[in-house]
């Protein structure tokens, strides 16, 4: 059996931030980290509301996987509702990673880009995955770590608590042993601290977690402080272990109740669906990037013209089936002649050429099409799907999205040139 035995809380203001809008919950064995969002102190909201559904602890009688899910999304719940009945907060969110000691495992829940790392043996292990755009480009292949440590959208996430009525929750058991220490963060520290970085001040095995937690923070700080920063350290124990002498005063060191860290957010952090007005040069620099809500532009149709209406001259009633007959074959070989060579030519020219617009069937896409950007009645295009990117429009700097969204006819090279640069960041 393991237990605590001992950890470490702390959540600073970072040196850019005006406000904290990060919040924690300790009560071992229970750890959680949220990192709120949104406008107007909206942010300090939504963490706190997310850290406060766990102030009854776990109910009793169920796994304690269901039981961390069970409390997250009833926290979803309640920050959609007031994001939606309340002018002032919408858009509220948070993300939350929440830790729960439990026999001889960890179990993690998880949603948004807080993280929970394990150091085993000298190594550092990520448990938890970021839902961020960059980390989808990375899972797909499309960026490497190094890059995306760099990315201007590197602060975008895809899912959190708040935006909508239900959330996916991620949801794992960890087999845990002796002498494991558990992080649990904001993205404050790790945007800050990369994960190379990190190992070598957590991994000295005779520094006490209160030295090692503030080193993390004045380490984020030190490299600029962007955003607040919260940590969480525990290390765990064989319930065997304990030392002679440890009594009453020692357990209840170890089982601290909870405590929150909130501040008066007057220009909180961009959030996941709207951005907040920037108070200075340096956090509208950092908002920038957030995602905003827009329309896609679907491919544009071309205009059909108005048919002329068609002369007739009368005929004598003998000689009207005759020049019928004579006027339907002429027709025939005008289409032979002059259409068909057209439309085969518009085919071949649909094979050559391309361009780049964003697909509202996949969840707006900047998309790469091979073809023209037309639309033929009765549904027939003239483009095709060639290459979907794993970057949203809304998440492209609104000065540049019409490059993204006026159908220039392009070559391959070109086409593919541009849309490699923006999965890379290198789009500004």
């Amino acid at each position: 059996m393991l237990r605590i035995a001992e950890h470490f809380y702390d959540s600073d203001l970072g040196r850019q931030r005006q406000g904290n809008e990060d919040n924690l919950f300790v009560r071992a064995p229970l750890f959680v980290v949220a990192d709120g969002m949104g406008g107007a102190q909206a942010g300090e909201v939504a963490s706190e509301l997310a850290v406060k559904q766990f102030e009854g602890g776990l109910p009793d009688g169920r796994a304690p996987a269901d039981s961390l899910v069970e409390l997250i999304e009833g926290a979803n719940a309640q920050i959609h509702e007031q994001a939606r009945t309340d002018t002032q907060r919408a858009g509220m969110g948070t993300t939350v990673t929440a830790a729960y000691l439990h026999g001889d495992t960890v179990v993690v829940a998880h949603v948004g880009d807080s993280r929970c790392y394990l150091l085993r043996d000298g190594d550092l292990i990520r448990l938890t995955r970021d839902h961020s755009l960059v980390d989808e480009l990375i899972r797909r292949g499309k960026l490497t770590e190094e890059q995306a440590e760099s990315h201007p959208q590197r602060s975008v996430i895809t899912r959190a608590l708040g935006p909508e009525p239900t959330v996916e929750v991620d949801v794992e058991a960890f087999p845990a042993r002796a002498g494991d220490v558990f992080l649990l963060c904001s993205d404050g520290l790790t945007s800050m601290v990369h994960e190379a970085k990190l190992k070598p001040l957590l991994e000295d095995p005779g520094r006490p977690l209160d030295q090692i937690g503030r080193s993390l923070i004045a380490a984020a700080n030190e490299a600029g402080g962007r955003d607040n920063i919260t940590v969480i350290l525990f290390r765990l124990e064989d319930v065997e272990d304990r030392r002679p002498g440890d009594g009453a005063q020692a357990d209840a060191a170890r089982t601290a109740e909870y405590e929150t860290f909130s501040g008066e957010a007057a220009a909180p952090r961009q959030g996941v669906t709207r951005a907040a007005p920037a108070t200075d040069e340096a956090e509208a620099d950092y908002r920038r990037h957030g995602t905003v809500a827009l329309q896609a532009v679907p491919p544009r149709a071309e205009p059909e013209s108005e048919p002329l209406p068609e002369r007739t001259v009368p005929l004598p009633p003998d000689a009207a089936p005759k020049r019928r007959r004579r006027r339907n074959g002429g027709l025939m070989l005008l289409f032979l002649a002059i259409v068909l060579p057209l439309l085969v030519g518009a085919w071949l020219a649909t094979r050559a050429v391309y361009f780049i617009g964003a697909d509202p069937d996949a969840g707006r896409m900047v998309t790469i099409y091979r073809g023209l950007p037309y639309e033929l009645p009765f549904g027939v295009d003239l483009y095709e799907d060639w290459y979907e990117s794993g970057v949203p429009l809304d998440s492209v700097p609104p000065a540049r999205r019409s490059s993204f969204t006026d159908h220039k006819l392009r070559s391959r090279d070109d086409a593919e040139d541009l849309v490699i640069r923006l999965e890379r960041g290198q789009v500004e």
